[in-house]
């Protein structure tokens, strides 16, 4: 028999205005995954949350900011000789970089405020929103604090700070994405699967959490292996050099610090945990051909599957061929996508798995 749907969240608009948040947040890390790319993030050297938004109005405004660029290491030691034209293509793509963020900020916190106002959220949702909106703020001063890192000593951002942004990025997204399938979820009457089946989805639930816990981990060695360059060295697959494991591994002291500080051995230990969430899947997706799951839950573990597999491929590509622009950035965008649909079928795992319980109690 099918099951009756019935919409129990009237907060619709809701929904859709937090999916709109999180495509913006999708395409802020990729405008970050640009300005990284083409060592654009320390051209601008000041931080003005508000009349930063002003972009150079005339050529005295240029010459004032390409003055203070040039005090900077990474124009004494590498960019020495730049022409204020060079110096306007790498300052674009980190202005479009802070003023993408300042429109995220805009596009959430007004309609926050609207549907407050309309009593549109529960007391637990107002707290939540109301976090993400501090998280927002918060991730602003992170990146600052990331360029800031790089305009007295480094000729480039500390890669634990750059880390640190892309992580917290992760995260708003994350916790965006789930309170916009909370808002929009459709709640079955019914279970999709029979309810005295011997297999309920919720030892397939817990692995799925293991499964999110594997790729932000992937996710955040790939920040340590962007921070440090690691994607310049050692351009071969799978071996590093002649070996395996990477020879800086093991005369880096303190051996522990080498992942973060190595970029060889940055990009051993990304491309090995990527390798291992990899197998995961697969091992996840065998595993659950002996649930009878949701038609929605099928489609997502296979979207999985196949965003793995080609996440896989790009990483290869990525490192054969010395991080090419266009293949590292499909690299990220295909990573959020997978770290996307691994949090939807999370969530459709815990729904179903909630049903479950629901009917056998009854």
């Amino acid at each position: 028999m099918t099951p009756q749907i019935k919409i129990h969240n009237k907060n619709h608009s809701v929904g859709i205005w937090l999916l709109l948040c999180c495509f913006m947040i999708f395409i802020m890390i990729m405008i970050g995954g640009i300005t990284r790319l083409t060592e654009s993030g320390l051209s601008i050297t000041e931080w003005k949350p508000i009349m930063g938004m002003i972009p150079p109005l005339n050529q005295l405004d240029w010459e004032k900011l390409f003055n203070l660029y040039q005090q900077t290491p990474e124009y004494i030691k590498i960019n020495q000789g730049m022409t204020l034209d060079e110096f306007k293509s790498i300052f674009w793509w980190e202005y479009i970089h802070r003023f993408w963020g300042r429109l995220i900020g805009l596009v959430f916190f007004i309609p926050f405020i609207l549907f407050a106002i309309q009593r549109r959220f529960s007391p637990s949702q107002f707290i939540t929103l109301f976090f993400i909106f501090l998280l927002g703020g918060l991730q602003g001063f992170i990146g600052w604090y990331m360029v800031k890192s790089g305009l007295s000593i480094r000729t480039d951002v500390s890669q634990y700070r750059l880390t640190l942004h892309l992580l917290c990025a992760l995260l708003l997204f994350g916790l965006i994405f789930r309170q916009a399938l909370s808002f929009l979820s459709l709640s079955p009457t019914q279970p999709t699967y029979p309810i005295n089946q011997p297999h309920q989805p919720t030892k397939l639930l817990t692995y799925s959490y293991v499964l999110i816990f594997l790729i932000a981990l992937t996710i955040l060695m790939g920040g340590f292996t962007a921070g440090l360059n690691g994607g310049l060295v050692y351009n071969s697959f799978p071996y590093m050099g002649p070996k395996f494991v990477p020879e800086e591994f093991w005369y880096y002291h303190p051996m522990w610090r080498a992942p973060f500080e190595s970029p060889a051995s940055a990009q051993f230990f990304h491309r090995w945990i990527a390798l291992f969430f990899f197998i995961n899947v697969m091992i996840f997706k065998i595993i659950s051909l002996k649930y009878d799951l949701s038609i929605s839950s099928l489609k997502l573990i296979n979207s999985l599957v196949f965003l793995t597999l080609f996440q896989v491929m790009l990483g290869i590509l990525t490192v054969l061929y010395v991080v090419p622009i266009s293949v590292a950035l499909i690299h990220q965008a295909n990573a959020l996508l997978t770290f996307t649909i691994l949090l939807w079928l999370n969530f459709d795992l815990k729904r179903l798995s909630l049903l479950n319980i629901r009917n056998t109690n009854c």
